[in-house]
C-alpha cells in the first residue's frame, strides 16, 4: 500500500479541520449532505458526459493504483533479459523459442517472439514502440478523467453555493436565519475546491507517474530485446540496461 498517499490525504484534511477549529469555527458546519451530493454528483455527471465509456471504466479500475502501486520490478526484468541474451548467445535465437508465456511479462514475450520469428531489429523496435505509444496514450487519457474532475468540481461547488443562496433569499423575512444559511451555502464551494486540490488533481498526477513508470519499463524491454536481436554481447546489454536502474 502507498502510505504516502494515505498520509497526504490525512494531513491535508486534518489541516483544514484543525484550522477551522483554531479559528473558532464549528466543525459541524463543514459537513453538509446536500452540498456534497451536488458537488460529487455534478462533477461525476460532467465527466461521464465527456468521457468514452471504455476510458471511464478503465479509469475507475486504475484508481486502485493510487493506494496500491502496480508491481513493476525493473531489476528483475533486467536479469531476465540478460538470461535470454546468454541463451541466445549460446544456443542461437531459436533457443528462446520455448519460453513459457505464463511466466514472462506479456509485452516482453511478444518482443522475444518477434526475435525468434527472425524480424529485423529495426522492425521489432517499430512494432514495440507503436504498442508502447498506444498503451501510454490510453492510460494518460484515463488519468485525465480525474484531472477533468479537478477542473469541474470548483465550478460545480459555485453552483451549489448559488443554490444555497437562493434558499437564503427565500428567508429574508427572518434575519436570524441568514447567517447560518449563507455559511451552509458556501460549504459547497469548499467541497468543490477542496476535492479538486486535495483529491482529483493529485490522483491524476499520481496515475500519470505510474504510467511513466510503465512506459520506462517497456522501453527497457525494447532496448533489451532489440539488443538480443542484434546479437550484442550480454555484457554490453547489461551496461546499457543498468542505465534504467538509475
Amino acid at each position: 500500500m502507498d502510505l504516502l498517499t494515505l498520509l497526504g490525504l490525512v494531513t491535508g484534511i486534518s489541516a483544514i479541520l484543525f484550522g477551522q477549529h483554531l479559528e473558532g469555527g464549528q466543525l459541524g458546519t463543514l459537513f453538509n449532505g446536500p452540498a456534497m451530493l451536488i458537488v460529487l454528483g455534478g462533477t461525476l455527471g460532467a465527466v461521464m458526459v465527456q468521457t468514452p465509456l471504455r476510458t471511464f471504466m478503465r479509469s475507475m479500475r486504475m484508481l486502485s493504483w493510487v493506494f496500491f502501486s502496480p508491481r513493476i520490478n525493473i531489476g528483475e526484468m533486467v536479469e531476465q533479459i540478460l538470461m535470454w541474451s546468454r541463451i541466445a548467445r549460446k544456443d542461437g535465437l531459436l533457443g528462446l523459442e520455448n519460453l513459457d508465456d505464463n511466466t514472462v511479462d506479456e509485452f516482453a514475450y511478444k518482443g522475444i517472439q518477434l526475435v525468434v520469428d527472425g524480424n529485423e531489429p529495426a522492425n521489432i523496435r517499430n512494432i514495440l514502440d507503436i504498442e508502447i505509444s498506444n498503451h501510454e496514450l490510453r492510460d494518460i487519457q484515463c488519468a485525465k478523467v480525474f484531472e477533468s474532475m479537478g477542473g469541474y468540481s470548483p465550478t460545480i461547488g459555485i453552483i451549489g453555493a448559488v443554490l444555497g443562496l437562493i434558499q437564503v433569499m427565500g428567508n429574508l423575512s427572518d434575519p436570524s436565519k441568514l447567517g447560518d444559511g449563507i455559511a451552509v451555502a458556501f460549504v459547497a464551494t469548499i467541497y468543490g475546491v477542496g476535492a479538486a486540490n486535495l483529491v482529483f488533481i493529485p490522483v491524476a498526477n499520481k496515475l500519470k507517474a505510474h504510467v511513466q513508470r510503465f512506459t520506462q519499463y517497456r522501453e527497457l524491454i525494447v532496448e533489451g530485446v532489440v539488443a538480443i536481436a542484434e546479437g550484442e554481447n550480454p555484457r554490453n546489454i547489461e551496461i546499457k540496461l543498468h542505465g534504467f536502474l538509475r
